[in-house]
């Protein structure tokens, strides 16, 4: 899997996270985010499976996004 940097919340405290990679294979989205944890948005989600992970990014992180092809 080769990924290609899309960009980094440029409004972090600590500068690492989130950020947004694609895989430049499949074009998949990986993001790095934090987990969300408030119980009535993860109650709104509802289950999720092992393996994985609901993640929050900030709106102004759209920017970085690719249009679809």
């Amino acid at each position: 899997m080769m990924l290609r940097f899309l960009g980094k919340d440029p409004d972090s405290p600590s500068g690492g996270s989130p950020t947004l990679w694609q895989d430049q294979d499949t074009g998949d989205l990986i993001v790095q985010g934090y987990t969300l944890t408030d119980p009535v948005a993860v109650g709104e989600v509802g289950d999720i499976p092992l393996g994985e992970a609901v993640v929050r990014i900030p709106l102004r992180m759209v920017q970085f996004l690719p249009k679809a092809e």
